[in-house]
C-alpha cells in the first residue's frame, strides 16, 4: 500500500512544484536551475507525504494541502544545500547525484538555498496551491516559521555543528534531533491538519504526538542506516555521522538498542493514532514505512 500511495502523492507535488522553478527573466535562469536542481533529483518526499496524510485523516481532499506538501519539501531542500555545504557537512554527494554546490558552485548553492527558503513561504501562501482562508494560511505560515527557523530546524543543525566530538546523554541527543530532524516534521502533520480546514484541538494534540514519535523514529532510523547500509543505497556518503565523529543513537545506545527504540518510537506514533478511523491509515503505513526503510 505504501509505495503506491507514496507514488500517488510524489507525483502530486511534483507537478506542484515544477510550476514553481519558472524563472521569471534570462538573467536568472542559472539560480532557478539550481533551484530545480536541488528540489527535482529524487528524493522519498517523506514530509509531503506526511502532509498530505494529514489532511487526508481528516476527512479533506489531498490536493487541500499542496501548499503545505510544496513547502515542506522546499525547506527541507534548502536544509540539504547548505548542509551539504564545505562550511558545513562538506558532502558531495546527495540522492545519488553531485550536491548543489558541486553541481554548480558554492556561492550558487547558498543563494538557491536562500531562494527555495523564501519560496516556501510564497507557495504556502499561494491561493493556487494553498485555498484555505486567510486565517488558516497565516497559521499555516507560523506554524513552518517556528519549525524552520532557530526554534527548530535552524537551531538544531547550530547545536549538531556544535556537539561534534562531545559525548551527548540521551536526552540530550533528542533534543538536538527533535529540534534539527523533528520539528519540521512535525510541521508536515501540523500543516497537513490544518490545510484541512477541519482539525480541532484535540485531533490537532494526537497528531502532534504522532508527529513527535515519527521525526524522533526518522533520525534513529538514519543514524542506523549510517551504519548499516552503503553508499549506493543510500545516495549519500556511508559513513558519514561516524567520520565527523558524530553523537549518534547507534553510539550511544549500541545498534541493536537503537533499532528497539525506533520500534518503540513506532509503536508510540501508531498508538497515538488510535482516536482515528481508516483515513488514518496512510499515516499508519508511514510510520512503520519510515524505521522499516533502506535508504
Amino acid at each position: 500500500m505504501i509505495a503506491t500511495y507514496q507514488a500517488r502523492c510524489q507525483q502530486r507535488v511534483d507537478a506542484a512544484l515544477q510550476g514553481l522553478f519558472v524563472a521569471p527573466s534570462t538573467e536568472l535562469t542559472r539560480l532557478y536551475e539550481a533551484m530545480r536542481y536541488s528540489v527535482m533529483n529524487g528524493g522519498k518526499r517523506v514530509r509531503p507525504l506526511l502532509a498530505y496524510a494529514a489532511c487526508e485523516a481528516l476527512g479533506a481532499a489531498p490536493e487541500q494541502a499542496n501548499g503545505a506538501a510544496c513547502a515542506v519539501e522546499l525547506i527541507h531542500a534548502y536544509s540539504l544545500v547548505h548542509d551539504d555545504l564545505p562550511a558545513m557537512d562538506d558532502d558531495d554527494l546527495r540522492r545519488g547525484q553531485p550536491t548543489t554546490h558541486k553541481a554548480f558552485d558554492e556561492a550558487c548553492a547558498i543563494l538557491a538555498g536562500d531562494g527555495l527558503q523564501s519560496l516556501a513561504f510564497s507557495a504556502l501562501v499561494d491561493p493556487r496551491l494553498s485555498p484555505q482562508p486567510d486565517a488558516i494560511r497565516l497559521s499555516m505560515v507560523q506554524t513552518l516559521a517556528m519549525a524552520a527557523g532557530p526554534a527548530g530546524m535552524v537551531g538544531g543543525q547550530a547545536i549538531d555543528l556544535g556537539s561534534v566530538g562531545l559525548q551527548l546523554d540521551q536526552q540530550a541527543l533528542a533534543f538536538m534531533h527533535r529540534h534539527k530532524t523533528g520539528a519540521l516534521i512535525e510541521a508536515s502533520v501540523r500543516l497537513g491538519a490544518l490545510a484541512s480546514g477541519r482539525a480541532e484541538k484535540g485531533e490537532l494534540k494526537s497528531l502532534h504526538n504522532y508527529a513527535r514519535a515519527v521525526g524522533l523514529a526518522f533520525q534513529v532510523q538514519d543514524d542506523i542506516l549510517d551504519v548499516e547500509s552503503d553508499t549506493a543505497t543510500l545516495g549519500k556518503r556511508q559513513g558519514a555521522d561516524i567520520a565527523l565523529n558524530k553523537p549518534t543513537y547507534p553510539a550511544l545506545l549500541g545498534l541493536d538498542s537503537a533499532k528497539a527504540y525506533a520500534l518503540e518510537l513506532c509503536d508510540q506514533a501508531l498508538h497515538a493514532l488510535r482516536p482515528f478511523d481508516a483515513a488514518a491509515e496512510p499515516l499508519r503505513e508511514l510510520a512503520r514505512y519510515i524505521v522499516e526503510r533502506r535508504n
